[in-house]
């Protein structure tokens, strides 16, 4: 049993990592709501058209977010282990992996445009999906480079240059979405186009600006010099290599990630998908909360990943104790600030899909909905920090089948029969997220106290 005192010096060390990638979360997830919130105004078709698109299109973007973080524990751990070189090592290996798996994601989502029409939505829905598909999809090339530079310093332990630029990059999405959306600045209203023309604009910045970044900055530039023969500086033996060893190191840390993260993705857009069979309005409803799901949950991920951060220095360095209490001490944080988005949601449910929306019925269901979000917030937090604990130990191969128990044996087949057995419509497709989550945060917690109740107590 521990006291607050005890676990106050690692509340204060995790959030000195958190509060920037919580930052930086939230503008990840606050270019989907601008363009989301903006397009609204528009039309109730245009609203729920961008908001399907954006369903398909952040489960190419998750997926491969969590394959670049398979980066972050093995730099950090580097690190914490002084083998400077070795970080060095898994930066160039990764790129040269990350551009190779989000080539092929390009190809896929480009099949998904395709598929689009074959998936049950309403024919008005459909027309701006595709509208805003084939111009977003274009995005996950400069997205592969910005997550590169970002899981690679967060690995060295800067969370900071990630925080501002996505600052910057969500005022010009925003200034774009204005002028080009609704017409200003003496360009055509573009409506769906032109808030993916936006949002491809700003992250094609994000993209050169973190990589101008990584190879200039004094906190990166000894190892991207190292790792791409650009004036070396580490006086290392040898020169840094593609290595098929390393390469293999990352993917097998990487892949059960991605997998992991495609199945939690999926759980959530099939979610959509089938309350899209229930008609538009319902789809729009879905997505505000989704939206407002999205903005607490990835804000969460902050903590998350100031988890895997300094869960993988301290275990690095072999101070046992130390990876235990950050581990601990990160879900108690993420406890805490998700409790609080769910009772902020819920004492102004009845204002908040106002800013998404005119339509009254488009209202009235996401305010009923917003009571299923907040219900599921603790159970959300306590498997995201205890997921990202078992990362910073390397541990991901068992947690993607505990992922894929939650989110397809309970998650799916719980929110179908809930919302379409049952008679309980959208209300039910949440409650079955809520399950599977549920059945996660039990599973990961267990296995991470599991693993640190194995480590060496002399440490």
């Amino acid at each position: 049993m521990y006291n607050f005192k005890e676990f106050l010096p690692y509340y204060k060390r995790n959030m000195a990592v958190a509060l920037p990638v919580m930052i930086t979360q939230a503008g990840q997830v606050l270019v989907q709501i601008a363009d989301n919130i903006m397009v609204g105004h528009v039309g109730t078709g245009q609203l729920a058209g961008v908001s399907f698109a954006n369903a398909l299109f952040v489960i190419a973007l998750v997926t491969m977010i969590g394959f670049s973080q398979g980066l972050t524990p093995l730099v950090g751990q580097s690190i914490g282990q002084g083998r400077h070189k070795a970080a060095a090592e898994y930066l160039k290996n990764s790129a040269v992996l990350n551009s190779i798996a989000y080539g092929l994601v390009f190809l896929v989502l480009l099949g998904v445009l395709t598929l689009m029409s074959s998936m049950g939505q309403d024919p008005e829905v459909l027309v701006y999906a595709k509208k805003y598909f084939s111009i977003n999809m274009f995005s996950i090339i400069p997205m592969m480079f910005f997550f590169t530079s970002r899981f690679f310093a967060e690995g060295v332990g800067n969370t900071r240059y990630a925080m501002w630029i996505t600052i910057v990059a969500n005022l010009l999405n925003i200034f774009l979405n204005w002028v080009l959306i609704f017409g200003h600045c003496g360009m055509p209203a573009l409506g769906v186009q032109g808030a993916a023309l936006s949002t491809l604009i700003s992250r094609v910045f994000t993209a050169v600006l973190f990589v101008v970044i990584l190879f200039s900055a004094k906190a990166f530039s000894a190892y991207t010099s190292e790792a791409f023969g650009i004036g070396r500086t580490m006086a290392t033996d040898g020169k840094v290599r593609i290595s098929a060893a390393r390469m293999g190191e990352i993917l097998r840390l990487s892949l059960p990630i991605a997998f992991s993260s495609l199945l939690e993705v999926t759980a959530f857009s099939f979610a959509a998908i089938m309350v899209g069979w229930m008609g538009k309005t319902e789809l729009a409803a879905h997505q505000i909360v989704h939206n407002l799901s999205q903005l607490s949950f990835l804000i969460a991920t902050g903590v998350g990943a100031a988890t895997t951060i300094r869960v993988s220095h301290q275990y690095g360095a072999g101070r046992y104790h130390e990876t235990f209490m950050a581990g601990r001490a990160a879900t108690h944080m993420a406890i805490a600030y998700m409790c609080t988005c769910g009772g902020l949601c819920l004492i102004f449910r009845g204002i908040l899909p106002h800013a998404y929306t005119n339509d009254p019925e488009v209202i009235a269901i996401a305010s009923s909905l917003i009571i299923c979000l907040a219900v599921y917030q603790v159970s959300d937090a306590i498997q995201l920090t205890s997921m990202s604990a078992l990362r910073g130990l390397k541990d991901t191969k068992v947690p993607m089948f505990y992922a894929a128990i939650s989110y397809y044996g309970v998650a799916i087949p719980a929110g179908y029969v809930m919302g379409f057995k049952l008679g309980l419509g959208p209300e039910g497709v949440w409650y079955g997220l809520f399950a599977g989550l549920t059945v996660a945060a039990v599973l990961f917690h267990s296995r991470f106290r599991r693993k640190c109740a194995a480590m060496p107590k002399n440490q």
